[in-house]
């Protein structure tokens, strides 16, 4: 029956040819277009960890569900115990520490409302590779009263490298502290929100400007994405207990949750379509091919054969023939990923963002195991109807077809 199926998927080539290219183009389809989800995916992935969330985030319990209220209630009184404990994780490649803050800054003629960050200059410079600086230099370890400022405070502030900006926080107890810093630097991160409201000093002087010794979160940086449920599970056993909170990147990233979830929908309603669009077109040749060949079954069944044989023969033939497209397809739809991925795929910056991206084509094993399976299925459910009516004909009026 195998060998009998394999011989007439080739007899009638001009209906196999227009049966595999149908099946290859949906097949190509749902690579390119899974392949283009998943780079999205990724450059988002990477986007938002790499301008300033990080991987992990340590924080005293509580701080996220009453930290914006009264945020001097929940710091970490004791930084360097928190990262030495992490420091030594396997896959963990820097912590780094802030203070955040929020208040006032003056140009010396106008106010604007800031949320601002005290950091480590040099582990940060390690975390923030999505970060672009521009205009100026980044901040560094030397600068005791530098500043980089997001670009939409240098806009509404007209404010430049060189000139010098004045904060005004209110500190833990309750005092009003102000500090005048010389912004060294503007830089554009993937969110255009916080750009337009955020300043970053060094550690020591966020410290210097709050009167304060602690800080508000610790950010592991690791070494691999893949890394980061393995890490933070670690850090969560070791922590937790001591009456910290551990998050991992994807809990704090609620742009990319949502966006993922957009996204993966409309990929599987992608999918849906082009596999009733390939059932469709795939039966449509199948149901010519059986027409022409109802002599055939006629014949077949004169001789003694079954007609569930005639069900499973002709069923067999169209997934032999949606095998070998999928196959094909992949094939093809692998080449042409490569080849637009070498040009690349200019994008418009995301909403909430700045920044524009060049996009490529992933090829990721599920993705193609999944076009595979659709252009197989889709042959399959194409030839079920064909093959049931087949396998029905009247033996009498089916060997008519032969004369």
């Amino acid at each position: 029956m195998f060998k009998l199926a394999f011989r007439n998927i080739f007899r009638q080539r001009l209906r196999t040819a227009l049966t595999l290219a149908a099946i290859i183009t949906g097949v190509v389809a749902i690579i390119i277009s899974g392949g283009f989800v998943e780079d999205v995916f990724v450059q988002l992935r990477e986007a938002t960890i790499h301008s300033r969330i990080g991987h992990v985030q340590i924080l005293r319990s509580g701080y996220l569900e009453y930290g914006r209220r009264d945020p001097s209630h929940y710091m970490i009184a004791q930084p360097k115990s928190v990262t030495d404990a992490v420091q030594a994780i396997p896959h963990v490649q820097a912590v780094m520490t802030r203070l955040n803050f929020s208040g006032l800054a003056n140009n010396g003629h106008a106010d604007l409302p800031i949320i601002g960050e005290g950091i480590e200059p040099g582990r940060e410079a390690q975390l923030g590779t999505a970060t672009t600086i521009v205009a100026g230099r980044p901040l560094r370890n030397t600068d005791a009263f530098g500043a980089v400022i997001g670009e939409g405070v240098a806009a509404a502030l007209q404010l430049h490298p060189g000139s010098f900006v004045t904060l005004m926080v209110n500190t833990p107890e309750g005092a009003l502290n102000t500090l005048e810093y010389e912004v060294v630097g503007v830089f554009r991160t993937f969110s255009k929100d916080y750009d337009d409201r955020a300043v970053r000093i060094p550690l020591s002087a966020a410290q210097e400007l709050l009167f304060t010794k602690s800080v508000h979160s610790a950010v592991v940086l690791l070494d691999d994405t893949a890394s980061t449920d393995a890490v933070t599970t670690i850090i969560r056993a070791k922590l937790e207990p001591l009456g910290y909170v551990v998050k991992p990147w994807h809990e704090l990233a609620d742009f990319y949750q949502k966006t993922e979830a957009l996204y993966r929908r409309q990929f599987g309603a992608l999918q849906a379509i082009i596999l009733v669009m390939l059932v469709l077109s795939v039966a449509s040749t199948i149901n010519m091919v059986v027409y022409e060949r109802t002599g055939e079954f006629g014949t077949l069944l004169a001789l003694g054969l079954r007609r569930r044989q005639i069900f499973k023969l002709v069923l067999l033939e169209n997934t032999l023939l949606g095998l070998l497209g999928s196959l094909l397809g992949v094939v093809v739809g692998s080449t042409l990923a490569g080849l637009v991925s070498s040009i690349g795929i200019s994008m418009p910056p995301p909403p909430g963002s700045n920044v524009g991206y060049t996009a490529t084509i992933r090829l990721v094993p599920w993705v193609l195991v999944m076009a595979a399976l659709t252009g197989a299925l889709a042959a399959v459910m194409a030839a079920v109807l064909p093959a049931r009516r087949a396998s029905r004909l009247p033996v009498v009026d089916a060997l008519r077809h032969n004369i």
